[in-house]
């Protein structure tokens, strides 16, 4: 699963392909040889019915994310943690005015956030009205240093909190966070399949797909 922009639009699928026994059902009608899941990190629910179609059919499956922030230079400087759940505590011990930047669909952990002003950066409109002291920007990344930084400062942020995404499309806000000393909460990636063999670099796809046998 990939950008369907990117590919030729006749061999496109868009959208959803009716849970695990949908893309069951896919993989069998199309024979399929392989499947490449290169859905975001935190998009389990794809990858657990990636996992569940590929073991029915016996497709061989790659899980492809791009490298995450544990190995950026700052990482050692934020606070890690493990659940949503986490990360409202601690960014409630840390600051009053957050930057939530962890996605639309997560919002729902923090809406008990009504006595506070949250900046929240999404890329699809809300399902449901925000709390009244939340702002909303509508943005998509690539973000740039100086425009984050601004940001910050123009919301006086003093806490900003995040998700392991990985890559550089939004990872300027966390080198703005550290030139203005905001500190940095981030939601570790969750682990997927033991059994699943994962790559972080599109030459590696390339390599697997090319050594897997005929089918």
């Amino acid at each position: 699963v990939g950008d369907a922009e990117l590919l030729h639009p006749e061999k496109a699928a868009v959208g959803g392909f009716g849970g695990a026994q949908g893309l069951t059902t896919y993989l069998r009608d199309h024979g399929v040889d392989a499947v490449v899941d290169a859905t975001h990190p935190f998009a389990m629910t794809m990858s657990d019915h990636a996992a569940h179609a590929c073991a029915a059919t016996d497709v061989p499956l790659l899980r492809f994310a791009r490298p995450g922030w544990s190995d950026h230079p700052l990482a050692a400087t934020w606070h890690w943690v493990s659940s949503y759940n986490e990360a409202a505590r601690t960014t409630n011990a840390l600051g009053n005015r957050p930057f939530l930047t962890t996605g639309r669909q997560t919002l729902h952990h923090f809406a008990h956030w009504t006595d506070r002003d949250v900046l929240v950066r999404i890329v699809e409109p809300l399902d449901d009205a925000a709390p009244a002291r939340w702002t909303i920007v509508h943005t998509r990344g690539p973000y740039w240093f100086g425009n984050e930084r601004k940001l910050l400062q123009g919301n006086a942020i003093d806490v900003l909190l995040t998700k392991d995404s990985g890559g550089n499309y939004t990872a300027a806000k966390l080198e703005a966070a550290n030139a203005l000393r905001i500190p940095v909460v981030v939601v570790w990636r969750p682990i997927t399949g033991a059994h699943i063999r994962k790559v972080n670099h599109t030459d590696a796809v390339l390599e697997w797909l090319r050594a897997l046998p005929p089918r």
